[in-house]
């Protein structure tokens, strides 16, 4: 799925998403998409992505999935209530994509699932995770 992403949406990274490097390249209602270099400092002893990197790029994508408002005034914010995470294989290109889908919910909390990939298509880990909106203010 590709889907532009408008740019008064994106926001400055935070300092932890600028130093791991993970970037929104996709927003959109119950949709989105992070990006991020593999690098070696994302690495573990075996020289692949430690495992909590895709634990990081899940939550982060599947929270933003359900949080899409279209207005740059008007964001919403959710902090995670339970995720699980499946490794499914290693990556065999460069670059990780992750994706995530909001699948339901209601008023304060929802549901999500999400996927990481990597550049060849290689399927690497897999998540869902149940979401409460924050109250702003």
């Amino acid at each position: 799925m590709t889907t532009r992403i408008d740019a008064d949406l994106i926001e400055d990274p935070y300092p932890f998403q600028a130093h791991m490097g993970y970037e929104l390249t996709g927003w959109s209602e119950d949709y989105s998409r992070f990006e991020m270099p593999i690098r070696r400092f994302i690495e573990n002893r075996y020289g692949i992505p430690h495992g909590g990197i895709y634990g990081v790029l899940l939550d982060t994508v599947m929270g933003f999935a359900g949080c899409y408002t279209g207005d740059p005034e008007q964001r919403r914010f959710a902090m995670t209530l339970s995720m699980n995470v499946n490794f499914l294989s290693r990556p065999k290109g460069k670059r990780l994509t992750a994706e995530g889908w909001r699948k339901g919910g209601g008023r304060s909390t929802f549901f999500a699932e999400g996927r990481v990939t990597d550049d060849t298509g290689e399927v690497l880990a897999t998540g869902t995770g149940v979401f409460r909106y924050r109250r702003t203010g």
